[in-house]
C-alpha cells in the first residue's frame, strides 16, 4: 500500500498534463493511474498573443518539428471572400469572443475571435478595380486629393474593362457602412499561438448579421 500511495504521488507532480487518468470514469468511479506520465502527453501554456509590434517564439516539438508561438502580431492576411481578393491588414482591436469575454478584455489573439481591421488595403483595391468611390466622406478639401485615383487617365481598353466590371460591383450594404468608419470586422481563422500568423476572412452576409447582433446584445448589456 504504501509503495502504490508514493506511485500515485509521484504521477501528480506538476505539469500541464493531456492524460485522461486523473478524470472520473462515465459511470462516476475513480480511474486507478497504472502508470506515471508520458512525454507524448504533455500539454504547454497558452501563447495569449496580443496585440503589437511582431514578436514569435520558436518551439522545439516531437519528431524535431517547430511551433511558432505568436506572443505579439500586429497584422495579417485578410480575405474579402465575395470579391475574391486577399490584402495585408492592420489588426486594430479584439470586439468579440465567444468562448470568453476576458479574452476580448484583454485583447488576445486566439482563433475564430472577431477583430477589427484597417480597412485602406481593400478600399484601394476596390477603388482601382472597379473606378468606383468606396468608404468615403465627401469634404471640399479632400476632394480633388481623393478623384485623382478615380479620374486619373486610363487607356481606353482598361476603362472598357473597368465598364463591364461595374456591373457587378455590388457590395454588402453592412461591409459598405463599415467601409466609412475605416474598420472592417473579420474573422481570424489561423492559430496565432501555433503558426505565429494571424490571417482570417473579412465577415459579410447572414454571420456578419449574427455577429452584429452579439456585439448589440452585448453593448445592451
Amino acid at each position: 500500500c504504501a509503495k502504490y500511495r508514493s506511485f500515485r504521488g509521484r504521477s501528480g507532480s506538476m505539469g500541464i498534463s493531456r492524460d485522461k487518468w486523473h478524470k472520473r470514469r462515465a459511470t462516476g468511479g475513480k480511474r486507478t493511474p497504472y502508470r506515471k506520465k508520458r512525454k507524448y502527453e504533455l500539454g504547454r501554456p497558452p501563447a495569449n498573443t496580443k496585440i503589437g509590434p511582431k514578436r514569435i517564439h520558436i518551439v522545439r516539438t516531437r519528431g524535431g518539428n517547430k511551433k511558432f508561438r505568436g506572443l505579439r502580431l500586429d497584422n495579417g492576411n485578410f480575405s474579402w471572400g465575395s470579391e475574391v481578393v486577399t490584402r495585408k491588414c492592420r489588426i486594430l482591436d479584439v470586439v468579440y469572443n465567444a468562448s470568453n469575454n476576458e479574452l476580448v478584455r484583454t485583447k488576445t489573439l486566439v482563433k475564430n475571435c472577431i477583430v477589427q481591421i484597417d480597412c485602406v488595403p481593400f478600399r484601394q483595391w476596390y477603388e482601382s478595380h472597379y473606378g468606383l468611390p468606396i468608404g468615403r466622406k465627401k469634404s471640399k478639401k479632400e476632394e480633388t486629393a481623393e478623384d485623382d485615383v478615380l479620374t486619373k487617365k486610363r487607356s481606353n481598353h482598361l476603362m472598357r474593362t473597368i465598364t463591364e466590371r461595374k456591373k457587378t460591383s455590388k457590395v454588402d450594404s453592412h461591409v459598405e457602412e463599415q467601409f466609412l468608419t475605416g474598420r472592417l470586422y473579420a474573422c481570424v481563422s489561423s492559430r496565432p499561438g501555433q503558426s505565429g500568423r494571424c490571417d482570417g476572412y473579412v465577415l459579410e452576409g447572414k454571420e456578419m448579421e449574427f455577429y452584429l447582433r452579439k456585439l448589440k446584445s452585448k453593448k445592451g448589456k
